[in-house]
């Protein structure tokens, strides 16, 4: 399973009167990685691939450690924990190479923004998150 890497720059304002990262910011941290993961690295040049529209259905996130300020970015790592026909599942970890901060999941609906309905994956978008699904997963690819 190949995995996506993302450095997330920490930014002054994204931490709390505590002097950390706030809660609410990992979810913006997920949903950098997440764009970069579907919209840059979308297969193909020129291709509608992930370019329609995509919406979240849910967010599970762990916190396992506070994050503080520095200068240095945060590593996210993602990669596909299931593929189903109209939606897929995403995890991920922010970490550094010593220790793991947050543990998440989404849910992702690819979406027709035009016709403001959910849309099913199409091919091409299923071979590239084949690419990224999780090799331990059982169940993992539906239908």
């Amino acid at each position: 399973m190949t995995r996506h890497i993302y450095s997330c720059p920490l930014r002054w304002s994204d931490m709390d009167a505590f002097g950390h990262v706030n809660n609410a910011v990992f979810v913006r941290y997920l949903e950098e990685a997440r764009i970069d993961f579907m919209f840059r690295l979308a297969p193909g040049d020129g291709s509608p691939s992930f370019s329609g529209g995509s919406v979240v259905a849910r967010h599970e996130i762990d916190y396992v450690r506070p994050l503080v300020h520095r200068h240095e970015p945060v590593t996210i790592e993602l990669w596909v924990t299931k593929i189903g026909a109209a939606s897929l599942t995403i995890a991920y970890e922010v970490k550094d190479p010593d220790q793991v901060y947050v543990r998440a999941s989404t849910v992702v609906v690819p979406f027709n923004l035009e016709a403001q309905v959910p849309r099913r994956i199409s091919a091409e978008e299923k071979s590239f998150l084949l690419e990224y699904l999780d090799d331990d997963t059982s169940g993992a690819l539906a239908a």
